[in-house]
């Protein structure tokens, strides 16, 4: 690969990327494609499609990383503060909206450790501001995934061209999740370091490539685990067994939401936790922070007192104006407000979601549809409307500036174009310490790769030192 000039000081690091990589795709027109197939030979990928059809990362700055990570771990403690809180308040449980039978799964005994063992927070960083869209307190996906990509595109020929000139920080996803997943079963009540772990989702979901790899990873640092289907877990009233193995620590990645909906295939598991006779991580009581009406409880103006002036400050600067579709008074920014009115009113700044989907189910952007469709989602949302008996409550959130950048985007012919796209940046918490990102890019204004969009590899990057590049050119 023929060398790129050195970078000026103060470049950026995405134009450095872009000079290095332009002369690389003339020199090597099959890379794109030789790239495509160790993706897939990796297991990267989401049903049928490769995860990344993407040829640059996302680049952070020391600063951005501090930054998220300041806002991010305090989302994540407060999380389980209120999670705590409304186990004993019924007035702010009433605030999450859970079903009967969530409630039940919630208030079952579920030993030490916090609630969210591996959380993510979904955001868009810009350089003036960082705001969350959501908390995802329940079983986020993605890590296996995200730190094999990563190790991918560090070995990129023009990573390793990139790599003398920038200092490249990237994040060891599965030993600090497995750290996590130990440091809870801990706290729950167990001593040993090489408990029998089950990762347990169903056969069918297009992320079961991921298991496959946390598998091969967590083994890797000799930690015994069994992949398994609900249905395929067995309990005699004493111990949970799953493919002939008794099961010690289970990372849960089936969501409350099926267990609900299929409770026979799920018994098994559920009685094993009421029982206390397995950790499970993350544990049912992860589903009072994770519906998006959290944020409601956040900046809703009588839970104020909950908080500390510096959580009220991080509350103010990066969670959005939410608040639960109901036709009632409330207050926006310190005015009072019938809420209703002022949906209608204000519908180009408003996004109308359910409070507990996933992958931009029931989604509408009110700038992005008419005043009729507006007012048809309104109804629909309110207690007892169509969409809310469909998915329970819904929540008004204010909307958001997104971050969009160009990136090299590998078409279905091969060749490589460049296309604007937006940026989510999603930063994962094991045990409330931020450990690493899940970046997703999307032509459209939904971030996902349910929904269609792709992933990229983040890594925080600074210049090197003069000197050090210098000395690196003598050797």
């Amino acid at each position: 690969m023929r060398p790129a000039r050195t970078p000026s000081p103060g470049q950026d690091p995405v134009e450095y990327w872009n000079e290095l990589l332009r002369p690389l795709l003339k020199e090597s027109p099959d890379f794109p494609k030789k790239f495509l197939r160790e993706l897939k030979g990796a297991k990267l990928t989401f049903g049928n499609r490769v995860h990344c059809p993407f040829l640059r990362p996302f680049f952070l700055s020391p600063k951005d990383e501090d930054r998220v990570r300041n806002a991010t771990e305090i989302l994540a403690r407060l999380g389980e503060r209120v999670a705590s809180l409304a186990m004993d308040d019924r007035s702010l449980f009433s605030q999450f909206h859970l079903r009967p039978e969530e409630e039940r799964l919630v208030r079952l005994p579920a030993g030490g450790g916090p609630a969210s063992t591996a959380s993510r927070v979904d955001a868009f960083l810009l350089p003036d501001s960082l705001k969350f869209t959501e908390y995802n307190g329940e079983s986020p996906a993605g890590s296996g995934y995200t730190e094999t990509l990563s190790e991918i595109f560090r070995e990129l020929p023009v990573m390793k061209e990139f790599a003398k000139k920038f200092e490249i920080h990237s994040y060891s996803l599965s030993a600090q999740l497995l750290d996590a997943l130990i440091g809870t079963y801990r706290d729950w009540g167990a001593s040993s370091q090489r408990p029998q772990m089950l990762i347990v989702d169903w056969k069918e979901v297009p992320t079961w490539s991921e298991f496959e790899i946390l598998k091969q990873r967590f083994e890797s640092l000799q930690v015994p685990v069994v992949l398994a289907d609900p249905g395929e877990l067995e309990w005699d009233g004493k111990k949970l067994t799953a493919k002939g193995k008794k099961i010690d620590l289970v990372y849960r990645r089936v969501l409350i939401n099926d267990i609900v909906a299929r409770p026979k295939e799920c018994a098994a598991l559920v009685k094993a936790y009421e029982a206390q006779a397995v950790c499970v991580a993350n544990n049912f009581r992860c589903k009072i922070p994770h519906v998006k009406a959290f944020f409601a409880v956040l900046t809703e103006q009588k839970n104020a007192k909950l908080f500390s002036p510096e959580e009220l400050a991080v509350i103010h600067r990066h969670v959005p104006w939410t608040r639960v579709v109901e036709d009632v008074k409330t207050d926006h920014l310190g005015k009072p407000i019938a809420l209703l009115d002022y949906i209608r009113n204000n519908q180009k700044d408003l996004v109308l979601k359910p409070s507990d989907e996933y992958g931009g189910t029931g989604v509408t952007l009110g700038w992005e549809v008419d005043a009729r469709i507006w007012e048809k989602s309104i109804q629909a949302a309110l207690p007892g409307g169509k969409s809310a008996k469909e998915h329970g409550c819904w929540i008004v959130q204010e909307k958001i500036a997104m971050r969009r950048g160009e990136f090299p985007y590998i078409a279905s012919n091969g060749k490589v174009e460049f296309r604007d796209m937006l940026v989510d940046l999603a930063p994962y918490l094991f045990r409330g310490k931020l450990s690493g990102f899940l970046t997703r890019l999307s032509s459209s204004s939904l971030a996902n790769v349910t929904s269609g969009g792709g992933q990229i590899p983040a890594f925080r990057v600074e210049p090197k030192r003069a000197e050090k590049v210098a000395g690196q050119g003598n050797s």
